[in-house]
């Protein structure tokens, strides 16, 4: 890394943007949820409608997310992600003002589609500025995606209690979210950065068909949903463990998420130098082994204490795996960066959707504790698939970031 000469002043200005697109994305659509309850009473909506209504977030995502890849291969990644991310965030006023059942679906269906697309894009951006770094910054990134969500979480409950009004928090809030789009716009990497003659890919067409790159692709998205698994299970279940199986008030039951979330910011803020020290394998594999230890050992355990412990740990050690797999995606020889992403982040989606029914259904049968079993077995699968993140191609030489520097990724 010694020949890499020092990230000109447009290479600092792009990561400021792609940091301020992340931060837009994380708060984005959390902003809405601590005003669902808010939305369904407006409306008079029973919990079955709301939760429908809020499936069309995620239904969105998995019908057209693949799209994401040939508009960014048309328009470049940068540009795709902060106009996306601008009419995601000028949304928002619509959630609020929908009259009924179909307009609130209809709402979160479109801010679906522009949620998979920014996040396809930003991350293919962040993997460009990254190569032009020269090291590893996509944890970074991630970090400020965890710090965006979390901050929006807070302000919206705090909106919540003060008795905000649910259209004029969200107006405010969008309209500070596509203001910042619109100045990340400006200053994200212009197309002709993007390195697409160089590197033309195979398109979304031979990402599908060809098996070398569909294997690669596979690998990377088990290793995405191996550690969805584990990110969803604090919010899905660490307070229904704790309050069922354990017997913990309902503050302490809340504490396993925020455990997580707040270890799992931390370790994406320190990933990048580690990453770059030890290679990505050796981060992901060692972090899924940490985090498969501590959840068998606060299963075991069965107290609050090792459980928020537990999944603390498991937090700092699945912290880098997204971001990891999203570079790993956006390198694979014979696909555009934007292409692989998208993928992987549809089939990531899926195991979202189907491991928390596995969960419950295990659950159902003998008791939440058991069913949690099934966690860190998805950690172990983690670190058996972490081999998945060993550069490939051009990137084998780029050292431990990974980061094919001789020739930037086409996206």
């Amino acid at each position: 890394m010694s020949g890499q000469a020092p990230p000109t002043r447009t290479d600092r200005r792009a990561r400021g943007a792609v940091m301020a697109l992340f931060a837009v994305n994380g708060a984005t659509y959390n902003s809405l949820v601590p005003r669902f309850p808010a939305l369904r009473d407006g409306l008079g909506l029973s919990n079955t409608e709301l939760g429908t209504a809020i499936a069309a977030f995620p239904a969105a995502a998995l019908l057209v997310g693949v799209a994401a890849g040939p508009l960014i291969a048309r328009l470049g990644s940068g540009r795709v992600a902060a106009s996306v991310s601008l009419l995601g965030a000028a949304l928002l006023p619509l959630v609020a003002l929908a009259p009924g059942w179909w307009a609130l679906a209809g709402a979160l269906f479109l801010l679906g589609i522009t949620d998979a697309w920014t996040d396809a894009a930003m991350n293919a951006h962040g993997l460009l500025v990254q190569d032009r770094y020269g090291r590893s910054i996509i944890n970074g990134l991630h970090a400020t995606w965890s710090i965006a969500a979390v901050g929006a979480g807070l302000l919206g409950a705090a909106a919540a209690g003060l008795g905000v009004p649910v259209v004029v928090h969200l107006t405010v809030v969008g309209a500070v979210l596509v203001v910042t789009s619109a100045l990340a716009w400006r200053l994200v990497l212009p197309p002709e950065h993007h390195g697409a003659t160089a590197s033309p890919g195979a398109g979304l067409g031979g990402v599908l068909t060809s098996w070398r790159v569909v294997a690669p692709l596979l690998a990377v998205a088990g290793l995405m949903v191996c550690s969805g698994a584990v990110e969803d299970s604090s919010a899905s279940w660490g307070a229904v463990y704790l309050r069922d199986d354990l017997g913990a008030g309902a503050f302490v039951a809340g504490l396993p998420f925020v455990a997580f979330q707040a270890t799992m910011t931390l370790g994406r803020l320190a990933g990048d130098r580690v990453t770059d020290r030890v290679g990505p394998v050796a981060v992901a594999r060692t972090g899924a082994l940490v985090a498969a230890v501590a959840l068998v050992a606060a299963l075991l355990l069965a107290h609050p204490a090792a459980a928020i412990a537990g999944w603390a740990l498991a937090g700092l050690g699945v912290a880098t795996l997204f971001p990891l797999a999203f570079a790993a995606a956006g390198a694979v020889p014979g696909a555009r960066a934007g292409d692989g992403i998208a993928v992987v982040g549809f089939l990531a989606r899926l195991g979202f959707l189907t491991t928390p029914p596995i969960i419950g259904a295990i659950a159902d049968a003998s008791s939440v504790g058991t069913g949690l079993l099934v966690v860190p077995v998805a950690a172990l699968g983690a670190a058996v698939l972490a081999r998945s993140l060993r550069p490939r191609g051009s990137a084998a030489s780029a050292g431990p970031a990974g980061s094919a520097r001789g020739e930037p990724p086409a996206v």
